[in-house]
């Protein structure tokens, strides 16, 4: 199926799917997603890091984990019934936020030292891609790490092909950042990238 075929989700698909069922695709529950959480988590780093955004927080369940790593979590999601189950999920986290933002839009900081993508960037279209990853590219902090986690696998209603949609949103953001650890398994794949000091 081409992708001019398809009908990309939008907000208000993803809104019906949170609204409707709180855990579409199973991240409480399922194995696999916790594995992919862990590795997440890892690719952030084993010390505690000041700021943190995470984008595309979905029901909260990476933002959960994120936040016991995080000074300050800063979790967002464009849809309203995904931020109310990301605020739910961090209710005994005083130091993290969900904020509503429908991206590429402003970001709540101008800083952060790590910042964490799962899942969204397929779901973009080139033009927005592009957007983000400028808007991204502003916020990092000298020597913070940019996570990327999404599947490799193609889906019938994401707006761009998931091969490379790593390389094309670091290419995207036009800084120098250092490849760090990847990992990855038949479905997914999460990639550490260092910003410069």
């Amino acid at each position: 199926m081409s992708l001019k075929a398809r009908r990309a989700i939008d907000l208000v698909g993803f809104e019906a799917k949170f609204r409707a069922l709180g855990d579409p695709w199973h991240t409480f529950t399922a194995r696999d997603e916790a594995i992919k959480r862990d590795r997440i988590v890892r690719a952030v780093g084993k010390r505690p890091v000041a700021r943190l955004l995470e984008l595309a927080s979905g029901n909260g369940s990476n933002s959960q984990r994120l936040a016991t790593r995080a000074l300050r979590l800063d979790a967002c999601d464009g849809s309203a019934s995904a931020t109310a189950l990301t605020r739910k999920a961090l209710k005994n986290f005083p130091h993290a936020h969900a904020w509503q933002i429908a991206l590429p839009a402003p970001l709540p900081g101008n800083r952060y030292d790590a910042v964490v993508i799962a899942e969204l960037l397929y779901y973009l279209s080139p033009r927005d891609l592009k957007r983000l990853a400028r808007d991204v590219a502003t916020v990092l902090a000298p020597g913070a790490t940019l996570v990327l986690a999404h599947h490799q696998i193609e889906f019938p209603d994401n707006a761009q092909r998931t091969a490379d949609i790593h390389g094309r949103f670091v290419s995207a953001m036009a800084r120098n950042l250092k490849p760090g650890r990847r990992w990855q398994s038949r479905r997914w794949r999460v990639d550490a990238w260092h910003a410069p000091r």
